[in-house]
């Protein structure tokens, strides 16, 4: 038993080390040769677990292989556009100024359904509002509405624009992040202060709170927890 746990410890951070260097995008939406590497590692990794008599390299090196594959393959796209296209294809206009392609609808074998779904799920009913809409190399549909659909901007009314920043979460779960607090320029006195304000006696009581460089939070209270 202290053999199966002691592969599956070393399996599971090989695999959690891999992923962590092949970079962020392997945990989104994947490419081809990403989505490839990603079903060869997992079925890789299952078979030393699985047969204790497989020596645990026999499953290690082959992740190993994989993982210099797909680097190699990621700088060399980098590099080269034809190489690019030739693994991971171009984007497609589906849709051109309110008017679907269907040359390109049939050869990316999209179909009607799966269209309207995509649209619907962005909040678009309409097909004329939509200047083009892109499907891009990893499968999802970008839209960019004609400017009489688009939402109007602030700059467009001429009123005040004004970016306070990114809220960072000052607390989380009742507790203080100090190193946000700091990178705000605020300090503990500040934030027993606004949370007194607030009605709360003390961080524990607070479930979120974010605050962003122009200093406005936002806060949320905890829920009891019920025994």
């Amino acid at each position: 038993m202290a053999i199966v746990i002691t592969r599956t410890f070393i399996v599971y951070f090989a695999l959690l080390l891999t992923m962590r260097l092949m970079g962020k995008r392997q945990l989104g939406e994947m490419e081809l040769s990403e989505f490839v590497v990603a079903a060869l590692i997992a079925d890789l990794a299952a078979h030393p677990l699985q047969d204790m008599g497989i020596p645990l390299l026999n499953g290690l090196v082959p992740i190993a292989v994989l993982f210099c594959c797909e680097v190699l393959i990621a700088g060399l796209s980098l590099r080269s556009i034809r190489l690019r296209e030739l693994l991971f294809g171009k984007p497609s206009l589906l849709i051109v100024k309110g008017e679907i392609d269907q040359a390109q609808m049939r050869r990316n074998r999209f179909t009607l359904d799966e269209l309207m779904q995509e649209l619907r799920s962005q909040g678009v009913t309409d097909i004329r509002m939509i200047e083009y809409a892109v499907l891009e190399t990893d499968g999802k549909l970008s839209l960019l509405l004609s400017p009489a659909a688009s939402p109007v901007t602030a700059s467009q009314l001429d009123l005040p624009q004004g970016n306070a920043g990114y809220p960072h979460i000052v607390i989380s779960d009742g507790r203080v992040l100090e190193a946000n607090l700091r990178h705000l320029g605020l300090d503990a006195a500040w934030l027993d202060n606004t949370l007194r304000e607030q009605g709360y006696a003390s961080p524990a009581e607070v479930y979120l709170m974010t605050v962003d460089e122009g200093k406005a939070f936002f806060l949320a209270r905890k829920e009891a927890t019920i025994a």
